[in-house]
């Protein structure tokens, strides 16, 4: 599979979710996807970054935009993550890292003075019309969910 780029349609894939589910991207035609890709569930930096996107969650509602967090993380991983945090969305595993790949956010990177592969801070966002928009990839979290909110307003303009 070919990995995505801004101004063409993103490849539908399915992946499981939290709350039992299995989403796919085909069935959320219609709205506005934010995506985003985090490296784990219940460390600082991906937990202040879905409590970003958790508390702008009424302001993607209004504007008619799903976020979905992913990560490698199992689904059991997300559900206490997503319970524990009070998320509004769903979290997808990505165990095999296939929508990873597809959207090349498995990147080296050094941890305790290795080089590793590893998820790279991510985000995706996808119109209504299933048309990848925009891409922030080595998101810093801080002040990132207001891009977001502003690209998703742009859109609607």
């Amino acid at each position: 599979m070919s990995k995505v780029s801004v101004g063409k349609a993103v490849p539908d894939f399915e992946l499981p979710a939290t709350g039992g589910k299995r989403i796919a991207l085909s069935a959320l035609k219609g709205k506005n996807v934010v995506l985003y890709f985090y490296p784990k569930d219940n460390t600082p930096g991906c937990t202040l970054e879905g409590q970003n996107f958790r508390d702008a969650s009424a302001r993607f509602a209004r504007l008619n935009t799903v976020i979905l967090g992913v990560s490698r993380d199992s689904v059991k991983s997300h559900e206490s993550f997503k319970e524990q945090e009070g998320f509004s969305f769903d979290l997808l595993s990505d165990a095999d890292e296939k929508v990873c790949k597809l959207f090349d956010v498995m990147q080296p990177k050094m941890m305790y003075g290795r080089e590793v592969v590893g998820v790279q801070r991510s985000t995706f966002l996808i119109d209504k019309s299933g048309v990848l928009r925009k891409e922030w990839c080595k998101v810093k979290v801080e002040g990132h969910v207001d891009e977001v909110v502003e690209a998703v307003q742009a859109l609607a303009d």
